[in-house]
Parts: structure tokens; sequence; C-alpha cells
């Protein structure tokens, strides 16, 4: 009954508008006092486990170095480095788009800002030369979903700490979803660009422009790939390997872009504070939550009646899909990944789904939330850029969210899409 009824109360704040973090220590709080009053005198420690992590130390350090790295003139550098790459096969600012957002995702670890940061760039350039507005939008939303995906990844950090799973092997289990994503919608973008003969001629690089824009991007791409490296081999924990990454990132733009400035660091600090307090609140709270969830045993409770009832693997696989799919259109990432990881990690533990894949299959779902109405924060990003309604931006990414969606499939039904990388490593 205290259990229903906190769930009833969990729901209700958010229909009236309660921000998450709160809507989940307030209704916690309902049932303590329901159950048993004297539980409350625990709240404050547990709300204070939420938060005393080692591994949560590495979150606001990935974000305070893709913050750095957006003020040190990092974008434009990444596009024009992407439209080196995408060159041999003659392609355009639509295939620019795709390579650009999966090295951004390796740096800022977000879909977001990465929806936020090349968005503002590429969309008006991709209009001027040609490209429909909504195609311009669409294809900037969809890509960024590999933002949260290629590691490094704040909501991977996240359900590390939720999960207990290992920061670098979740970096590894991340790596091909992502790179799978990435290259499935550079394809249909290279379909799509040339039925509609999207592909400009090709402009005429000069040896020295060429070797400053292959230096540049290069710079930049070395930062995800000494992350992956020290974090996967040991060399550095995932919080010390952020702390390396923002260090680096000073240095690039104070001593080599020269764009980096104080005032900028200030902002950047700033944003981050208040980024990373919000999700530790949530964070906090949401350990209340996950101990009254094992106390009322639900997910036992749940894993029991799945296993007595006989209900095929492949099944129970399909609907954790949907289900993540389904809880990412109305919540955002951190709150779903805080919440339900708890409940259903044990339970797929028992269908012989490892955390791993759990935590692969979890992430790539969430991802194509944000570019889902109506909460996708990705969407409404893109939409205040372009000033379109997020439905027809909805609209343009759909053809891409369906390569999401394939790989997500691929990585519930093919464990190894996600386990083969950090058990070879």
């Amino acid at each position: 009954m205290q259990l229903s009824l906190m769930f009833l109360a969990l729901v209700v704040f958010l229909a009236i508008g309660v921000p998450i973090g709160f809507s989940i220590g307030a209704s916690g709080i309902l049932y303590m006092l329901l159950t048993n009053p004297v539980f409350l005198l625990t709240f404050p420690q547990r709300v204070w486990s939420g938060t005393e992590s080692f591994i949560i130390i590495a979150m606001p350090l990935f974000m305070l170095t893709g913050e750095l790295m957006n003020h040190s003139g990092l974008t434009r550098r990444l596009i024009d480095f992407s439209m080196l790459l995408v060159r041999p096969m003659k392609g355009g600012l639509g295939e620019v788009n795709v390579v650009a957002s999966m090295i951004f995702g390796g740096i800022s670890g977000s879909s977001v800002a990465d929806t936020s940061a090349l968005g503002s760039i590429l969309i008006p350039d991709m209009v001027k030369q040609g490209y429909p507005l909504s195609f311009s939008a669409g294809i900037t939303v969809a890509s960024s979903t590999m933002g949260m995906i290629i590691p490094p990844s704040v909501p991977m950090l996240m359900y590390a700490m939720v999960s207990g799973a290992s920061v670098a092997k979740l970096f590894l289990a991340g790596l091909i979803p992502g790179i799978l994503i990435g290259v499935t919608q550079l394809v249909l973008t290279f379909v799509i660009s040339k039925r509609n003969n999207y592909h400009p001629p090709k402009q005429k690089l000069h040896l020295r422009q060429t070797l400053k824009i292959a230096k540049d991007g290069s710079l930049a791409v070395l930062m995800p790939l000494l992350i992956i490296i020290t974090v996967s081999f040991g060399v550095a924990t995932a919080s010390e390997s952020a702390g390396i990454a923002g260090l680096y990132a000073l240095v690039l733009g104070f001593l080599v872009y020269r764009e980096l400035r104080w005032s900028d660091v200030k902002k950047a600090l700033k944003k981050t504070f208040m980024m990373s307090s919000s999700i530790m609140i949530i964070g906090g709270f949401t350990m209340i939550f996950t101990w009254i969830l094992a106390v009322e045993q639900v997910p036992a409770t749940i894993g029991t009646f799945l296993v007595d009832s006989r209900i095929p693997t492949w099944l129970v696989f399909l609907l954790l899909d949907i289900l993540i799919l389904l809880l990412g259109t109305f919540l955002d990432v951190t709150p779903c990944i805080l919440l339900i990881s708890p409940i259903l990690l044990p339970v797929l533990q028992q269908f012989g789904m490892g955390e791993l894949q759990f935590g692969a299959v979890l992430i790539v779902g969430l991802a194509i939330g944000l570019v889902t109405p109506p909460v996708g924060m990705c969407l409404n990003v893109a939409s205040k850029i372009c000033n379109m309604d997020i439905i027809a931006v909805f609209k343009g990414a759909l053809p891409f969210i369906v390569c999401n969606v394939i790989v997500l499939v691929g990585v519930t039904f093919i464990p190894q899409l996600s386990m083969w990388l950090p058990s070879f490593i």
C-alpha cells in the first residue's frame, strides 16, 4: 500500500511540475512517514551517500572539459577537420555533421552540448548551401545522440555509480555501438544527399591550409583517445583521466589555439557548477528511492514473476527496449538511469544480460529519448537555434533515428557488440 502511494505521489508531483529531484525526495519522505517515521532519521545519511562517490568526481570534470573546449574555438576547427575527412568521398555538410558529432561526442560527453555547439554553426551553413531546414536540423539532433554513447560519457558515470560496473569497461562497451550509429547515419546521409544533389563541388585546398586544419583537428581528437587509453589500460581512474583532460583543454585553449580567456574559464566553471549540482541533487534523493525498492524487494519480486511466467527471454529483452524508449520520451536521461537501473538490472541479470550489456542498452535507448517529443532536450535546443517547431525537427530527424533503433536492437540481442571490446582489452 505504502509503495503504491509513493509511486502515485511521484507521478502527481511530476505532473504538477515539481523538479524531478524534489519529486523523488518528497515521495520517499511520504513512504517513510506512512511506513515508520523513525526511517526519517536516516534520510540525510542516505541522501549524502548518493553523492559521496569517487566516480562522481569525474562528472563535473568532464563537463568542465567540454565547456572549456567550447570556448577555445574547437567547434569550427572540428567542422573544418571533418570536412577534410569527408572530402575523399565527396561529402558535403550533411556528412560533416555526422563525423563532427562523432568526434565532439568524444570530447563533451553530452548530446545536448553537441546539438548546441555544432547546430549553431552547421544548421545555418547547411541552409546556405541548399539543404532543407528540416533536414539540417534533423541530422544535427539525430547525430548528436552519439555524444552520450561514445566515451567519455556523463550518463555512463551515473550508471556506474548506481550499478557498481567498471567505468573503463562501460566506456569500451559504448564505443562500438556509438561508432555503428555514426556509420549507419553517415551512409544514410550520403544516400539522401546524393539523391537530392546536396553534395557541393570540391573546393581546392592549399597544402599549408590542409596541414593547419589537420593539426588543429588532430589535437582535439587526441583528447578522447587519451581518456579511453588511460582509463582502459589502468593508467588512471576515470576521475584522474577527467582531471588530465581538463588540464589538456586549458593548455590547448590558452597556449595552442590561444582563444581561451579567463572570463571564459569563469563562465565554464559557473555552468559546470549549475549542471553538476542539479544532477547530484537528483542522485542523492534517488538513493532514498533505491533503498525503498530494496527494502520492499521490488526487483526480486519482478524477476520471480517473469521467471515463473515462463516468458521467453527474447520477449523480455524486446519489452526492455520498448520500456526504455517510452521512459526516455517523458523523462530526462539522468533520472531515468538512477530510477530504473536498480529495478531492472537485477531482473535482466536473471535472464542472462550482464551489467555492461544492460548499461549499453540503457544508454543507447535513452539517447533516442533526447530526440523524441515532447521532452527531447536536443529537439528543444535545435528548435531554438533554427526557430522551428519541435515536431518539424523530429520529422526531419526520423529517418536517422531509425539507425539508432536498429543499433539498439542489435546491442540488445547481440551481446558481442557491447561485450567484445571490454573482454578483448
